[in-house]
């Protein structure tokens, strides 16, 4: 039986790792996409060997790792190179996080998608979609902060990105990420007393 799945979505340095991290510690399975990207891209990574032969060597580290920032530039520029990316990682994604989802052992899912809304993703296996919201001028600061890009690239990401307010539309459940650390935890806290109770509802149906 597929377990109750909550989708976690949001723009660039909303928040959405720092929201995952605190349901998991409060008992909620976790599988991050993103995560599982890493993985496949990593030296020895299941995704390489296709990588590699549809770039070239160039976009492979001497550890035989992903050039990260060289094919962040190319798919950024070049929308066949990011649907040929996409084509090999994808699948694989989808199927590492399909195969986690279903061996997840604890009451609830919480699956972390960056493009649920755009893509329409995993809903399939999706009961709620949360978003975590904050102002673009905090994604800026935070972005800048975090990954080292100049505000210009931050401000280019975002521009590339779904705007919030469509986003919010895909939402069920919006968590609001202005504030700091407790703020986001007293919301994770509730949405997490109410997935609970979801997960337990969808049980005793099924």
């Amino acid at each position: 039986m597929t377990p109750f799945c909550v989708g976690l979505t949001g723009g660039i340095a909303s928040g959405k790792s720092s929201a995952a991290a605190l349901f998991e510690e409060l008992g909620a399975a976790v599988v991050d996409t993103d995560a599982i990207a890493h993985e496949l891209t990593r030296p020895g990574g299941a995704a390489m060997e296709k990588i590699r032969d549809a770039f070239g060597p160039s976009f492979v580290a001497a550890d035989g790792s992903l050039e990260r920032a060289k094919m962040r530039q190319l798919v950024f520029n070049d929308p066949d190179a990011k649907a040929r990316l996409e084509g090999i990682l994808h699948p694989l994604i989808r199927e590492q996080a399909r195969a986690r989802i279903l061996a997840a052992q604890q009451p609830y899912v919480i699956v972390v998608v960056p493009l649920l809304v755009e893509t329409g993703a995993y809903r399939d296996l999706i009961q709620r979609v949360l978003v975590v919201d904050c102002g673009e001028e905090q994604q800026v600061a935070r972005a800048m902060q975090r990954s080292q890009l100049k505000e210009g690239e931050v401000r280019s990401i975002l521009a590339a990105q779904l705007s919030r307010t469509e986003r919010l539309k895909g939402a069920d459940d919006v968590i609001d990420n202005n504030g700091g650390m407790e703020a986001l935890r007293m919301q994770v806290q509730k949405l997490h007393a109410s997935y609970l109770s979801l997960a337990q509802t969808a049980t005793r149906g099924s």
